[in-house]
């Protein structure tokens, strides 16, 4: 009888952290259990191509500190939706009957998807035709569900937080507003954890549709007070009071359609209702990459444990999630298709409201 094994792989946009979590699975299923760890490659794409390798000891030493996936990712590949053709003769096809026979054919007790809400909604799938799935969260945006922090997003808060302090020296000095536009996708958690870090005057955020003319009083305000700047957070996915978001791109398939470009949207509206000079800083995938906090090594390092634990335990199916200071498991269905955004009754917007910051909204204040 060969060795017992699993596999694990990496989803959806890249993180830091996610070289913890690999390092992490890896480490304990051979310490600990004794098995052998397949890595595919490249998320999904190496499950449905038959790429992977097998991961040793030395494959994940002096990993922990490092941005990025040693395993690659795909935030495209479906196996549900496969693509095949070019052009017009483009077709999508089922392909997940020929990872489970991979899945079958490798001997897997079990696969570890680390991954989002689109990730793990996939697993989902699989797991309804037979997979084992352990699903690890990963995402800078934190909005999965039923957990309270996913890693990742410590880090690109730290690192948005710290352009926001940069831009506030040449924003007071040149007398501007700056906008900085964050990711976050549907969800405010980033944009607005940054900007109270950081001290935005206006945090504009998906759940809370803004007024131009709201953006813009803040601005006069703050001339009429002797300050002659102010910093925007904005997140990507905010809307107009009207509900219209801002796209980089047109796409048949919602799914390809990439938010963001709306801090030059609201740029020229408030330089062209104020008068004041805007400039626009879009962090983009500087936030998804370099090194891992502290607390994202830390995070993903329990979780990986987490969810060797969940395995150990055969609580199939599920995810590894954070509740208070536990590590618990969660249905992976309670997951999937679902995302966690920020409540209007929060008191991270309570806290901002009480040192003055607008959300742009006469509806909050």
């Amino acid at each position: 009888m060969g060795k017992r094994r699993i596999g694990i792989l990496t989803g959806g946009g890249d993180c830091p952290g996610l070289n913890a979590v690999i390092r992490g699975v890896t480490k304990s299923a051979i310490l600990q259990e004794g098995m052998e760890v397949i890595g595919f490659h490249d998320g999904f794409e190496g499950l449905v191509e038959e790429r992977f390798s097998t991961l040793r000891l030395e494959d994940v030493s002096g990993i922990l500190t490092t941005g990025g996936t040693i395993l690659g990712t795909s935030n495209s590949a479906n196996p549900f939706k496969w693509p095949v053709g070019e052009g017009e003769k483009r077709q999508y096809i089922d392909k997940s009957d020929d990872c489970m026979r991979l899945y079958e054919d490798l001997g897997l007790e079990a696969l570890f998807c680390v991954g989002g809400d689109g990730t793990l909604s996939i697993g989902g799938r699989l797991a309804e035709k037979g997979a084992r799935l352990i699903g690890v969260p990963k995402t800078i945006d934190n909005d999965i569900m039923e957990t309270d922090m996913t890693f990742g997003f410590d880090t690109a808060r730290s690192a948005a937080t710290d352009a926001i302090d940069r831009l506030h020296d040449t924003a007071q000095s040149h007398h501007r507003v700056m906008l900085v536009e964050v990711m976050g996708r549907n969800a405010g958690w980033l944009a607005l954890e940054s900007g109270i870090s950081g001290g935005g005057d206006v945090i504009l955020i998906p759940e809370i549709p803004y007024e131009i003319e709201e953006i813009v009083s803040v601005v006069r305000k703050r001339s009429r007070f002797g300050k002659r700047f102010s910093i925007v957070v904005v997140s990507e996915g905010v809307k107009a009071a009207d509900g219209q978001q801002q796209y980089q791109n047109q796409a048949e398939d919602p799914l390809r359609m990439r938010l963001g470009g709306v801090a030059h949207h609201l740029a020229a509206q408030i330089e062209d209702r104020s008068g004041v000079d805007c400039r626009v800083t879009i962090l983009g995938h500087l936030q998804r990459g370099g090194r891992p906090t502290a607390f994202d090594r830390l995070l993903a390092t329990r979780f990986s444990v987490g969810a060797m634990e969940l395995f150990h335990r055969k609580k199939f199916n599920h995810m590894i999630a954070i509740q208070g200071t536990e590590m618990v498991g969660v249905p992976v269905e309670k997951v999937m298709n679902r995302q966690r955004t920020v409540p209007l009754d929060s008191h991270l917007i309570k806290s901002a409201l009480c040192v003055g910051t607008s959300f742009g909204s006469n509806s909050v204040k």
